[in-house]
């Protein structure tokens, strides 16, 4: 085949995936509860939302385990993660890589906090992020402040890997003064 033709074909079959991005359902309204979920950490271990019931709760979502833009925003709450323990809040990522992804992503990086393996995409698309390309299903990059009594204070459609772990942390603070 010319290199042209070849092109052609790849153009097209990218144009088609493209158009056929499925968007599950629709985010949460703020107000509104936050979805349930019952996922799998980096260690195996089993969490509930409501385990987190009685502390703030910042959820991002996330969409590969060691790509760029996924790194600078696990790194960025990670190095920020003690401004959240100093307010009482808890941050949790949520991606539909599997536990054993999420593992050694979490050791690479040394992330302390919890990151969940949503591999159904369920949690991902009870929150309306999940992204299906037919081949590949991956959660787009939004983030949910979640109350202490499990309500949806905040959600952030537009994420920048880069501050996003400042904007969360302001938005707690104003939330928390009241």
């Amino acid at each position: 085949m010319k290199t042209s033709r070849v092109l052609a074909i790849l153009l097209i079959l990218t144009l088609t995936l493209a158009g056929t991005t499925l968007m599950a359902g629709e985010p949460p309204a703020v107000g509104s509860s936050a979805p349930g979920f019952r996922l799998q950490d980096q260690n195996g271990e089993w969490h509930d939302l409501q385990d987190y019931r009685g502390t703030w709760l910042a959820v991002y979502f996330y969409p590969k385990d060691d790509t760029p833009g996924c790194t600078t925003e696990a790194c960025n709450f990670r190095d920020n993660i003690y401004a959240f323990k100093a307010i009482g809040a808890k941050v949790v990522g949520i991606s539909v890589d599997d536990v054993d992804s999420h593992r050694d992503f979490s050791e690479k990086y040394k992330l302390p906090f919890v990151i969940l393996a949503d591999h159904t995409g369920a949690t991902a698309e009870s929150y309306g992020v999940l992204r299906d390309w037919k081949l590949m299903k991956i959660a787009s990059r939004q983030s949910f402040l979640v109350d202490p009594e499990g309500v949806i204070v905040k959600h952030y459609e537009e994420v920048d890997p880069e501050n996003h772990t400042q904007e969360v942390l302001a938005d707690l603070e104003a939330f928390m003064r009241g």
